[in-house]
C-alpha cells in the first residue's frame, strides 16, 4: 500500500481586502491590480457609503482601501466602522483629497495611510503588503502638509523628548519625507523588515501608532528640527 503524506502549504492564505470606491475607472484599476497579485484577495467591493456598511459586518477583511468622496456620504463613516466590525483590520485611504482636514480626520478616524490616486497599481500592491506589515503609508504631499501644520502648531514640549537611536532617526528623516519602506531600505543598505523594526521602535519611543503621529510627534519634540 502506498502511504501519501499530505504536506500544508508553507505559503501563507491571501490577504483579503476590500474596496470602496465609487469612480468606476479607479475601481477597474484597483480590481485588475488585486486579481494580478497571488498574495491579495478581493474579499470586499462597495461603491457606496451604504453598501460598504451593509457588507462590512459579515466580510472579514485584513485591508480596507476606501475612497473618502463617496456618492451617498463620507468614506470617514466606512473607516469608523470598519475599526469597530474588524479592529485588526489595516485601513488605506485612496482618495484625491489631499487637504490637512480630510487627512487629520482620517486618521482620527482610524485610518492607517493615506495615500493620492496618483500612485501606480505596482506601488498600490506593495504598499498595502506594507500597510499589513506595521508601515503606514502617506503619499509625499500629504506629508509634507502634516509636516507645515506640525510645525506651525508647534508648542514647547511639556516633557523630554524621546531618545532615538542614530539608526531610528535616520528611519525616522527618511519616514517625514514620505519614503515608503522599500525606498528607505534601499537607501540605508538594509532589508524592508528591518526597516519595519525601526519604525515599530520609533512608534514605541513616541507613544503613537501611525506615521502621521509619528512625524506631528517628532517635530513637537524637536527630533526634525533641522
Amino acid at each position: 500500500m502506498t502511504s501519501i503524506s499530505a504536506h500544508p502549504s508553507s505559503r501563507p492564505p491571501p490577504l483579503r481586502l476590500g474596496v470602496v470606491e465609487d469612480d468606476a475607472a479607479s475601481r477597474d484599476t484597483l480590481v485588475t491590480m488585486i486579481g494580478q497579485q497571488p498574495d491579495l484577495a478581493l474579499a470586499l467591493l462597495a461603491t457606496s457609503r451604504a453598501e460598504a456598511l451593509e457588507l462590512l459586518p459579515t466580510t472579514p477583511l485584513d485591508v480596507l482601501l476606501v475612497d473618502l468622496g463617496l456618492p451617498d456620504g463620507s468614506g470617514l463613516d466606512v473607516i469608523r466602522a470598519a475599526r469597530v466590525q474588524w479592529p485588526d483590520c489595516s485601513i488605506l485611504v485612496s482618495t484625491i483629497f489631499g487637504d490637512e482636514d480630510h487627512v487629520l480626520r482620517s486618521i482620527e478616524a482610524g485610518a492607517m495611510g493615506y495615500l493620492l490616486k496618483d500612485v501606480s497599481a505596482a506601488e498600490l500592491a506593495e504598499e498595502i503588503r506594507n500597510l499589513h506589515a506595521g508601515g503606514s503609508p502617506i503619499s509625499p504631499m500629504v506629508a509634507r502638509k502634516i509636516l507645515a501644520r506640525a510645525a506651525a502648531s508647534l508648542a514647547p514640549a511639556g516633557s523630554p523628548p524621546a531618545t532615538l537611536s542614530a539608526r531610528e532617526q535616520e528611519v525616522l528623516r527618511y519616514v517625514s519625507k514620505g519614503f515608503t519602506t522599500e525606498e528607505t531600505a534601499r537607501s540605508m543598505g538594509i532589508s524592508r523588515t528591518t526597516v519595519l523594526t525601526f519604525v515599530r521602535r520609533i512608534y514605541a519611543k513616541l507613544q503613537v501608532n501611525t506615521r502621521a503621529e509619528a512625524i506631528h510627534a517628532a517635530y513637537k519634540q524637536g527630533l526634525l528640527a533641522d
